[in-house]
């Protein structure tokens, strides 16, 4: 366990003595407060704040962001109140700590909403106080360190987060160390056989590669010395994440990763950059697109430098990457080496261009008033593969990789996107669904009189598009849907010999409406025609509550309700699934996820097919429309089983497969179908669909498989099993 010593030591390079006073008093006072509690490690509770700390000083943080480092936990688990640490340690460092406890502390209805309304409120809280994220992010790597404790389903929704949301988010804060570390010890959760595969290999691979990356280093140094630059030389071995991206990306298996080393060259003016840059294309041949120049370009979270890739000595190929000492510090450090904390002055007006990404994310929050919808948004929106594009103004924008031109009027301003019916990129007219390029120059047409289409959900990749977009559909499906219900319910009303338009007028739908849980009569019309509300449900709930009606209608109607009920109960049971707020709904599973008891769901309501169940994290959920989704949760006996299709890499020998079958039998497995592949590198790809009882099950079966002799990778998989030809 760190000390309070070490922390103190580091912070006193670049504090005064009543600043480090600050961080022993919140030591003390969190100690006192943390007495007798014991993390899952059995450590005491103390050693988290302490590592939190350390993380922040070691980004050189100011002292009330490390102070509350010291005491981010205390109001959540302890007696210790907001007021205490305002009163104890003032209102900045009460605010931070306030802000950190808020993005946690709230209770939901359903697990899927808790951690999108979580990171909705980290989101706000970053653009009040950058700090209280900063804190969060080293909150969440130091729980990311100590994550074996947890148990497996945990380990693996946590990681599952970590990757989509926290290591995003620290990326675009220019956190390049926090990035690497959360992306590399999420892979090793995630995917344990694929991180220790590259792990181990990247072991061999720097044993061998050692002479070789001196002589590259050497080599870089003559260049410097020759031509009189003043420099030094490194070289950075690629961490294991990446590696896995580039495999992913180009399909490549790990024995063809050649660049595993990047070598960074820095100098002390941006002239010697390009200088150098030249030199280096002149000695080594620069491989075909594999040049960025993030020099006068920078990315959004301030990073600069120039990348290139060479064929380098012996024919090898090695990416070199060329920036200013001020460049390196920034890229090390991001946010925390550029943002002041003065008069509570947070932005620098410098700074305002590089962090426009955080503006657009609060303008399309305020429009996405779904949990859900958001976090989708968001995730699309921190995705760090980017292109930026010229307006006729010659400003950069940054869109995401597969942006359009519809994305880019949306980027402009919302109503050039309504009214956008037509492009010009480079001078030339394009479809709205053109992929913009780096350097495209995009001008939009639009017509005053043009309305949003539907269509455009299918090729928009930014947030701030979709939620538009969205938005108008809704406006305009919510009338439709209004007069669909009102149709239908008129239809039902008369059999039961009810005036819908008195009862309208009557005003006894609006008790009708609080009943389901909605504000009004129009939102209740909506569920109805949205099919989230059965007519008989609405028209059953009316009658109940007319106490004048005659008692051979009432009881009628009751005694329907109780069957309908009971026949909701059962289904639920034979499907193994509760919907909120709906019964006697037909239930299927989506085949592209393979949803197994256990898994994080959602459902989706469809249009004549019932609610498809889908898992929460499933690629196809994002192209759905989000007023369809509906909560959804596994219920249901014990002995229901779910199909799941795994995929095992195995060496080819002899009893391989007589050895994966008979652990699958021991572990209560049945396979219900499979095929083989036998590769050129002497393994064996194998598929089967199995029926199991939930996912606990399943991971723990893969965990047993992974540990069998002859089997390299055992993996869940999801759709149908590939056909071997």
């Amino acid at each position: 366990m760190i000390r309070i010593t070490d922390i103190l030591d580091k912070a006193s390079n670049y504090m005064n003595q009543s600043e480090l006073a600050l961080i022993e008093k919140a030591y003390v006072y969190s100690a006192s407060a943390h007495a007798g509690q014991f993390r899952l490690s059995g450590e005491p509770y103390l050693s988290h704040p302490l590592e939190v700390s350390n993380i922040l000083v070691d980004l050189r943080l100011d002292a009330p962001t490390v102070a509350s480092g010291l005491l981010h936990d205390t109001v959540e688990d302890t007696r210790v109140t907001i007021e205490d640490i305002q009163n104890n340690f003032g209102q900045e460092v009460a605010d931070i700590v306030d802000g950190v406890t808020k993005i946690g502390k709230m209770t939901f209805e359903s697990k899927q909403t808790a951690q999108a309304e979580n990171i909705r409120k980290m989101i706000l809280a970053m653009a009040k106080d950058l700090r209280v994220i900063l804190v969060k992010l080293a909150d969440r790597l130091h729980n990311m360190r100590t994550l074996e404790f947890q148990n497996p389903i945990k380990r693996r929704l946590i990681s599952q987060e970590t990757l989509e949301i926290y290591s995003p988010i620290s990326h675009r804060l220019g956190l390049y160390k926090i990035k690497v570390e959360l992306d590399d010890l999420s892979l090793k959760y995630l995917k344990p056989d694929v991180y220790n595969r590259i792990s181990n290999w990247i072991k061999q691979h720097r044993l061998l590669g050692k002479d070789y990356v001196k002589k590259v280093i050497s080599k870089l140094e003559q260049i410097l010395e020759q031509n009189n630059i003043k420099g030094r030389v490194s070289g950075r071995q690629k961490h294991i994440y990446s590696i896995y991206q580039k495999m992913k990306k180009q399909r490549l298996p790990l024995d063809q990763v050649y660049d595993l080393i990047a070598f960074r060259i820095i100098v002390e003016t941006i002239k010697d950059c390009y200088t150098t840059l030249g030199i280096v294309h002149s000695k080594w041949p620069p491989v075909p697109g594999r040049f960025k120049d993030y020099i006068s370009m920078p990315k959004p979270n301030m990073y600069q430098s120039l990348h290139t890739t060479v064929i380098g000595p012996d024919g090898e190929q090695i990416e070199i990457q060329i920036r200013t000492e001020k460049m390196h510090y920034i890229a090390e450090y991001g946010v925390a080496a550029h943002w002041k904390y003065k008069d509570k002055k947070i932005i620098n007006p410098k700074d305002e261009k590089r962090f426009s990404w955080l503006r657009q994310i609060l303008d399309w929050e305020r429009d996405l008033k779904d949990p859900k919808e958001f976090i989708q948004s968001l995730k699309i929106d921190l995705f760090e593969d980017e292109v930026y594009v010229f307006t006729p103004n010659r400003d950069v924008l940054a869109l995401p990789q597969g942006a359009t031109p519809v994305d880019f009027a949306y980027m402009i301003h919302s109503e050039v996107g309504d009214r956008c019916v037509g492009a010009k990129v480079n001078g030339k007219l394009v479809p709205l669904d053109t992929k913009l390029k780096n350097g495209d120059l995009v001008e939009i047409i639009t017509n005053p009189n043009h309305k949003p289409s539907r269509d455009w959900l299918k090729f928009v990749k930014t947030a701030k598009a979709k939620a538009r977009i969205r938005h108008w559909i809704k406006t305009e499906e919510r009338a439709t849907s209004i007069s669909l219900a009102k149709e239908i319910l008129e239809k039902e009303a008369k059999k039961l010999g009810i005036n819908l338009q008195k009862e309208l007028k009557k005003g006894t739908l609006e008790k009708v409406a609080e009943e389901f849980s909605y504000k009004t009569v129009e939102d209740l019309l909506v569920a109805v025609g949205y099919a989230k509300l059965t007519p008989k449900q609405v028209l059953n709930r009316l009658i109940q509550g007319e106490a004048k009606k005659p008692d051979s209608i009432k009881n009628k109607i009751a005694k329907n309700t109780s069957q309908q009920e009971a026949k909701g109960t059962d289904e639920e049971r034979k499907e193994g699934v509760v919907i909120r707020g709906a019964k006697n709904m037909l239930i299927r599973y989506a085949k592209c996820c393979q949803p197994v008891k256990g898994d994080p769901i959602v459902g989706y309501i469809s249009r004549g097919r019932g609610i498809i169940i889908h898992t929460s994290d499933c690629p196809n959920v994002k192209n759905l429309e989000p007023h369809r989704l509906v909560e959804v949760t596994w219920a249901g006996e014990d002995n229901k089983t779910y199909t799941a299709t795994i995929k095992i890499i195995s060496k080819n020998q002899k009893g391989a497969l007589a050895l994966i079958a008979k652990s699958l039998s021991d572990e209560g497995i049945n396979i219900l179908s499979g095929s083989f592949d036998t590769k050129v590198d002497n393994t064996t790809e194998m598929f089967f669909q199995i029926e199991i009882d939930s996912s606990e099950h399943l991971y723990s079966t893969l965990e047993k498989l992974s540990k069998l002799p002859p089997v390299i990778e055992a993996i869940r998989t999801t759709g149908e099993i590939p056909k071997i030809n």
